[in-house]
């Protein structure tokens, strides 16, 4: 591994931490408002129907490639276990601020604070199934294919594990929450159909942010082709 001033070692760190701080949002924030749902119309070649939660949840997958790129897959398995952990503490704080009563001149009432977030629990643990199965999918596809290309060609492992392991998720949540009663069995295949497609579209379309990212972070560090930081080395070392 590249040797490392003080300055960097603590760099590495930080830039590992924004990125961790970075995961965690876009992943509480999918589960608590995923019962909204919206088309867009894609230049007239498709019509997509789904959840307003998808829209951070892409970046969770791009946030892991990252990191597993320049900072390994322990690192990468790390952020996801984190990731759990965040998300059902949210559910905690959720359940205790359903339970409390609503004061009579409270702007939410606790009928409407119940019809937003009454969903919650299951959302958070058919989010969690899923979540569990796709990330840990995308990570051990991710350095299969960096192990076969010897770290070369990032799009093919970036595009590749992303697209298996998005139609996992999308297939298992979406049987969760309706083997749940919370979206009907008939919206399952246009749902899984839209939330794969827009998975996809965007999985292809973060991949030049993905080499910008690890591009500057291996210029940064001075990184050699699929060298990567190893933060249990580099905190030691300090």
């Amino acid at each position: 591994m590249a040797k490392l001033h003080l300055k960097d070692k603590l760099r590495a760190h930080q830039i590992y931490m924004v990125l961790n701080a970075l995961f965690i949002a876009s992943l509480v924030v999918s589960n608590l408002i995923f019962q909204k749902f919206f088309y867009w119309d894609f230049f007239g070649l498709y019509t997509f129907e789904i959840s307003v939660g998808i829209l951070p949840y892409p970046v969770t997958f791009l946030i892991t490639d990252i990191i597993s790129e320049v900072y390994g897959k322990k690192r990468a398995n790390l952020v996801v276990t984190t990731g759990i952990f965040a998300s059902f503490f949210s559910l905690l704080i959720v359940y205790l601020a359903d339970a409390v009563p609503a004061t009579t001149w409270s702007p939410i009432d606790n009928s409407l604070f119940e019809k937003v977030y009454g969903a919650t629990a299951i959302a958070v643990f058919a989010s969690m199934v899923a979540y569990l199965l796709a990330q840990y999918i995308d990570i051990q596809l991710f350095h299969f294919w960096k192990r076969l290309t010897k770290g070369r060609h990032l799009w093919l492992r970036n595009n590749f594990s992303t697209f298996l392991s998005q139609f996992v998720d999308t297939f298992s949540v979406l049987f969760l929450l309706c083997s749940f009663g919370k979206i009907d069995w008939e919206l399952f295949g246009g749902l899984l159909l839209s939330g794969f497609l827009f998975k996809v579209l965007v999985a292809a379309l973060d991949t030049p942010f993905l080499y910008a990212a690890v591009y500057g972070l291996r210029s940064y560090f001075n990184l050699e082709p699929a060298e990567e930081l190893r933060l249990e080395e580099i905190l030691k070392e300090s």
